[in-house]
């Protein structure tokens, strides 16, 4: 059986979102409304949804003291999604979020929007996100750049066609 030492093991929420993610899911994104992406990490983000014709607010700033633009589209630190997704209902704005597929059997998205007029949308991709893994701003060295694990989008308040949106072969071209 592998060991997990947690001694040794580094925390790290800096995975930047390759651009593909962004231009799969780039129409269901409504457009003529300023995007809000709150979650800098290098700053690709926001140049990559504003190269998909986005009007887009892309600065390094505190998401849970600042409140800008009309929608919000990000992939924010995983290690934060509570406070994240609970700053997001506060804000009451239309949003998308990459995290995790394991997040849809938390208590506090049960609790936030289970019952909510707004029910909680999700896009799936057809194949896994494979995040840039940066430390310090720099790829660590053997750094393969494979997910080991799925990732939706949670979406709220985007008037997507159906509650769960499968994407097809055609939308992940890299």
């Amino acid at each position: 059986m592998a060991g997990f030492h947690t001694k040794t093991f580094l925390k790290h929420d800096d995975y930047m979102t390759p651009d593909y993610a962004w231009k799969n899911v780039k129409e269901f994104i409504p457009k003529g409304k300023v995007v809000w992406e709150p979650f800098f990490g290098d700053g690709t983000s926001g140049h990559i949804l504003t190269e998909l014709g986005f009007r887009v607010i892309h600065t390094e700033e505190d998401f849970f003291k600042n409140d800008k633009g009309e929608v919000i589209v990000s992939n924010p630190p995983f290690s934060k999604k509570k406070e994240v997704f609970t700053r997001l209902k506060e804000l009451g704005k239309p949003f998308m979020m990459i995290c995790p597929s394991s997040m849809l059997n938390t208590q506090y998205i049960r609790n936030l929007f289970g019952n909510d007029e707004n029910p909680l949308q999700i896009i799936i991709p057809r194949t896994r996100i494979h995040f840039q893994k940066l430390v310090n701003g720099e790829v660590p060295e053997n750094w393969g750049s494979r997910c080991n694990f799925d990732c939706f989008y949670y979406c709220w308040k985007m008037n997507l066609p159906r509650d769960i949106v499968w994407l097809g072969d055609d939308a992940e071209k890299k």
